[in-house]
């Protein structure tokens, strides 16, 4: 049974409101006699209802909002008071016809009507007696019927049977009032005092939860008898439900703690998010297995998938284990598991890329190159690992990207710059709070597919820390008998990483653990000559930085002359980085003036430069003069590129002690120590007398103390500066030196050639004294660089001598 709803009336207008006209509540049986007698009109106006069916003698209020509803009621108001109320068949339809309600009814009686703010009539209506639509007469402005009345049979008054269900439904009624909570306890008298059989029938009827059809059924029965059982009925099973409830409720009614509560709130937020639209997490855990349909997975795969997601079905959803498993499966979704892109190997048009990219490097590219066919050829995709090790500037990242574009694959660079967690390669384990895949996974996901060209860049850089050592979790990764089955702590099973084409980029091989350096196939990238840094200024850089700027060609040209100005006169790099940079600041120039509109050279000029850059700050090294005793030119590498070194030596009045400046390595000085010793033990071999080593302090100095010098290759140069200056004789003009010195007086080869080749270039150095075994590398490097050098290849220490000092006596010598 339910209560209805308390109607008030604060606010509300009276319309014709019949003073004389009460509410019955409760109806008696002199009542109930007297409304049988009333006589039934030939037609009636016809009230539809939604959701209610009206019984005779129950009193109900009904919210009329359509418009046929308020203007039958205000017609029917204002002259008999008597309309015909039926039920919809359908409470959706929104304008019923003869067809859209039912044909049993009530005629009832309007007690009041009231006018609402919100345009709505509330009425007040009383049943009076059943009756059955023989006709519909007209459905506008609102539906009228011709009726007839329905004959009730009514036992007879000695029907013992018919009391004893009247008794009963009495008593059920009075125990659903105290089981159910929403009922007022004050209807138990209103049940008790109801002296009329019929109107108790119905007043039971109407406040039943029972649906409009079922409702319908009973008031559509004949016989009083059958619609009592029927009404016993459907009380016997409210009354069952009532009594199951609170059993259960009464077994399981504890105080709710705060997760319960939680709990609870939740799931009224799910119902409010779903009402306005959100998803549902069965619906969300439908979809994710709606995706895995269309995954390329293996059996395994599928296998662990469905397991987890199982899990995640199993799982509270205010849990925080939910959380987790759901950013699991997400990312298990989103990885393109044996989703592979096409390659294209057409190496011409992939030699035309790597050309079209980047200037010279033509070393580099025959190797690429090269990799390419071999992969072409074995048809496995299985990509090798090559490192690319060099100095700043020179296009090592930029060469992947070409890669990545001649083969038709997705690229990706990740930064490896300071990283000192494991975890960022191998990712968190996923029951740690804010768990998340390795860098590695989370890229390949970005790429969409799994085989990548992927640029490990700046792999020198990384560095181990308390959180474990990152070069060596990227072993795995860059072994390709490993990382076919690559596991990530935060997916928990392999992921294939062999159709990956890794790309490491260095600038130096130095730092890099032997392990990791032994997976990689390791391609040098020397630095630019000056032709080749203003062939890519004009080709390259200039186009781009003009496009970035705003201009084009026709807004500023800068030659070839003034190319070599900037790169000669304000950089010194082996890369192209700085001297974009400084391209960009003569392009700025431009371009204010353009903005401005002010006169400038379209064509710029060595003086134009020198307006936009300042005067030049790096002019080119020149080879020193060699009027003074003990000034050796040495050949440096430096992470930039090569240079010239000088090394300068001095001796003073003293008792034979070595002292050496300049911010130098313990490789360096200990160079400098083996030439010393090394002339001490052959001082009759270089014309030198034991008294000026025992007598005389030596002191050697290479300038530029600021910056830090290291490493063997200045060692021939040393003993050279010693001779001459212990025997004060000049070194040869225009000659610079490069090679490790041993004690027994050999020459031993050194790195960083081609390098250094070109800073003697620029230096205007004519001869070189290098190691016999370093003539392979001279041999590789292009003959248009070797122009205007001269090469001395020498196994010993005196052989350098020989070539290097000279019987000139050194200005202001020393008599010795």
């Amino acid at each position: 049974m339910s209560n209805h709803n308390i109607i008030t009336i604060d606010k509300l207008s009276l319309h014709d409101f019949d003073t004389e006209a009460d509410l019955i509540p409760l109806l008696t049986p002199e009542d109930e006699e007297e409304m049988s007698k009333e006589e039934l009109p030939n037609s009636l106006p016809i009230l539809p209802l939604r959701n209610t069916v009206l019984f005779p003698g129950v009193v109900i209020p009904i919210t009329a909002g359509r418009d046929k509803s308020i203007k039958l009621i205000n017609d029917a108001n204002a002259a008999g008071k008597v309309i015909g109320v039926v039920a919809q068949k359908d409470e959706d339809v929104e304008d019923p016809k003869r067809d859209d309600i039912h044909q049993i009814g009530t005629v009832a009686q309007i007690l009041r009507v009231l006018k609402m703010p919100d345009g709505n009539v509330t009425v007040i209506l009383q049943g009076k007696k059943r009756f059955q639509i023989s006709k519909v007469i007209s459905e506008e402005p609102y539906i009228n019927a011709l009726v007839k009345e329905v004959q009730e049979k009514r036992p007879g008054a000695t029907d013992t049977e018919f009391g004893a269900i009247i008794d009963s439904i009495k008593e059920m009624a009075i125990k659903i009032i105290k089981e159910s909570p929403n009922i007022p306890s004050e209807a138990t008298f209103a049940i008790k005092n109801i002296e009329s059989q019929s109107f108790l029938i119905n007043f039971v009827s109407s406040n039943m939860n029972l649906d409009v059809n079922e409702k319908q059924k009973l008031l559509s029965m004949n016989v009083l008898k059958e619609r009592a059982l029927s009404t016993l009925r459907y009380m016997n099973t409210e009354l069952q439900k009532l009594e199951l409830k609170n059993d259960i409720q009464s077994k399981v009614r504890i105080d709710l703690d705060q997760q319960q509560r939680e709990y609870f709130l939740h799931q009224q937020m799910k119902t409010i998010q779903e009402e306005l639209g959100g998803v549902s997490y069965d619906q969300e855990i439908d979809e994710m297995r709606a995706k895995a349909k269309s995954k390329k997975w293996d059996e395994k795969t599928a296998k662990h998938f469905e397991k987890e997601i199982s899990k995640l079905q199993r799982t509270n959803p205010q849990s925080p284990d939910f959380g987790i498993l759901r950013n699991y499966l997400e990312l298990f979704l989103e990885l393109p598991w044996n989703k592979f892109s096409t390659d294209n190997f057409d190496l011409k048009r992939a030699q035309k890329i790597l050309d079209k990219d980047h200037f010279g490097l033509e070393d580099v590219k025959k190797r690429i190159i090269e990799h390419l066919a071999v992969l072409k050829l074995r048809n496995d995709m299985k990509s090798p690992i090559i490192c690319l090790t060099g100095p700043p500037g020179v296009g090592k990242t930029s060469i992947g990207k070409s890669i990545a574009k001649a083969l038709g694959r997705e690229y990706i660079r990740m930064s490896l710059g300071g990283l000192r967690d494991e975890a960022e390669i191998r990712g968190h384990r996923k029951t740690y709070i804010g768990a998340m895949p390795g860098r590695i996974l989370q890229n390949i996901k970005k790429a969409g597919t799994s085989n990548p060209v992927f640029v490990l860049d700046e792999i020198d850089k990384l560095s181990a820390s308390h959180n474990g050592d990152p070069s060596s979790a990227l072993l795995e990764v860059l072994d390709p008998e490993q990382n076919k089955e690559f596991y990530d702590n935060f997916l928990e099973m392999g992921y294939d990483l062999s159709k990956v084409m890794f790309i490491a980029t260095s600038n130096t091989m130095s730092t890099i653990q032997p392990a990791l350096k032994d997976r990689m196939e390791v391609i040098k990238m020397s630095g630019y000559t000056l032709e080749e840094k203003v062939e890519i200024a004009r080709q390259h850089l200039l186009p781009k930085q003009l496009k970035e700027h705003g201009l084009t060609a026709k807004h500023l040209v800068i030659g070839k002359k003034q190319l070599e100005k900037i790169v000669e006169g304000y950089t010194r790099e082996s890369g192209v980085r700085a001297l974009e940079q400084k391209i960009a600041q003569v392009i700025r120039n431009a371009a204010k003036a353009v903005a401005m509109e002010e006169e400038y050279n379209v064509k710029v000029t060595d003086e134009d430069i020198i307006k936009a850059l300042g005067a030049p700050r790096l002019e080119r090294d020149k080879s020193e003069g060699n009027e003074v005793a003990g000034v050796v030119t040495g050949l440096a590498w430096t992470s930039v590129g090569g240079d010239i070194l000088f090394i300068e030596s001095l001796i003073s009045k003293g008792k034979g002690t070595l002292t050496l400046t300049g911010n130098l390595g313990n490789v360096m000085k200990e160079s400098a120590t083996i030439a010393l010793e090394y002339i001490k033990a052959n001082a009759s071999l270089f014309g030198i007398k034991e008294e000026i080593l025992n007598n005389y302090n030596i002191h050697i100095h290479v300038p530029e103390g600021a910056t830090p010098k290291d490493g063997p290759s200045a060692g021939i140069a040393m003993l050279t500066s010693l001779v001459s200056v212990l025997t004060q004789k000049r070194v040869k003009k225009n000659l610079a030196m490069t090679g490790e010195i041993t004690l027994r007086g050999k020459v031993l080869p050194v790195g960083g050639i081609k390098e250094k080749i070109l800073a003697a270039k620029r230096a205007n150095i004519k001869e070189i004294i290098l190691c016999a075994d370093n003539k392979s590398d001279i041999d590789e490097i292009k003959p248009e660089y070797l122009e205007g050098l001269t090469f001395h290849y020498v196994k010993e220490m005196s052989e350098v001598v020989a070539l290097a000092i000279t019987n000139q006596k050194a200005k202001n010598a020393k008599n010795l």
